[in-house]
């Protein structure tokens, strides 16, 4: 039979390999993801982290933790300017002046359609409107 303190040490043991596990996940997609580190340094890293994880680990998200926050930044910036042009595709407001063919009132017919959805705002709906009218 265990006892209290077993089962507590063997809790925290299995936390501690999760979250082990979680900073390897993360140095790895960071390392794979910068495509301005080479090939070697990569397999250098990968090497290092087999055979000494630990220390490897802490040296990495020493060594590199600044740039592994920028990269991550910069990714979350490009999809979230991914996401903004999707949006205006399929709302069909890419900015540039086209309606894509549409009469004004098949756009504004669109854009109630959004709205009743709850895609847009009622004063997206109302730019919109004007939009398709100018």
């Amino acid at each position: 039979m265990d006892t209290f303190g077993e089962v507590l040490w063997w809790t925290f043991m299995v936390f501690l390999f999760f979250a082990y596990l979680m900073v390897l996940w993360t140095i790895f997609s960071d390392l794979f993801s910068d495509g301005e580190t080479s090939g070697l340094m990569k397999a250098v890293w990968v090497l290092l982290l087999i055979f000494f994880p630990l220390i490897t680990a802490l040296v990495y998200l020493i060594a590199r933790g600044k740039g592994m926050q920028e990269r991550k930044l910069a990714q979350m910036h490009h999809m979230q300017q991914m996401q903004e042009a999707y949006i205006k595709q399929v709302a069909g407001t890419n900015g540039g002046g086209s309606t894509g063919g549409k009469s004004a009132s098949e756009q504004i017919a669109h854009a109630k359609e959004l709205l009743d959805a709850g895609a847009i705002t009622p004063q997206e709906y109302d730019a919109l409107k004007a939009k398709a009218l100018a």
